[in-house]
């Protein structure tokens, strides 16, 4: 689930985010106050921060300059704030994208995906087992590479991503580009079989992807 570092102080809005964001497996952690949501970077690890320009005690163009400073993480910039100097300077201080309010929901949830994807392609994960090198879509069992289409290598790499986690069809169908909304539950079981018989010594008994009745899937080692 990717945790989303929401910096925002009408709290309407955090609430509705924070409904809407959890429909597509996304975590949202709130705060009114910038200097908090700067401190909690020592603390919490996120994916992404959603950032409001007029905040309390801190303009939120520092508040972005302060946070590229601290990290290399899509910031995406929500604001009603319309001069186009605040987007210019936005974008200088570090922020990658700058979405004005009001904005439909569905749009801000497809920015946010399409961040996390970039951001997820820079970064070579690693398992115990398995190792995920994004920038070559390459994934590893042991040292040896796996021969996997884009859509098996994509749906492998979101599941070691979140090991440990149960991992639902509809999230899966949103975060796996080759893949896509529309897709079925069936199409994404197939593929999850395909899949198993690539990296399971028993498919029929797999060790590393397993089924959760009526929810999705959970990757273990």
């Amino acid at each position: 689930m990717a945790k989303i570092l929401l910096i925002e102080d009408d709290t309407e809005i955090t609430a509705l985010l924070e409904r809407y964001l959890g429909q597509y497996g996304m975590d949202v952690v709130a705060y009114t106050h910038p200097a908090s949501a700067l401190s909690s970077l020592g603390i919490e690890s996120y994916d992404a921060v959603l950032l409001d320009l007029t905040l309390p005690q801190i303009d939120g163009l520092e508040v972005c300059r302060r946070l590229r400073e601290r990290s290399d993480i899509p910031i995406i910039i929500s604001s009603a704030r319309h001069d186009l100097s605040d987007k210019v300077i936005a974008l200088e201080y570090g922020a990658d994208d700058y979405l004005p309010k009001p904005y439909e929901p569905r749009e801000l949830v497809a920015r946010i995906q399409s961040h996390l994807r970039r951001y997820a392609g820079t970064v070579t994960r690693q398992s115990s087992r398995f190792s995920v090198d994004a920038a070559r879509m390459r994934i590893d069992k042991e040292g040896e590479p796996l021969s996997l289409t884009v859509a098996e290598y994509e749906l492998l790499a979101l599941l070691i991503k979140h090991k440990g986690e149960v991992v639902s069809r509809d999230f899966i169908a949103n975060n796996v580009d080759a893949i896509g909304w529309e897709s079925t539950e069936r199409s994404i079981d197939v593929l999850i079989g395909r899949i198993r018989r690539k990296i399971e010594t028993d498919p029929k008994h797999p060790a590393f992807i397993h089924s959760v009745r009526g929810v999705g899937y959970k990757f273990t080692e």
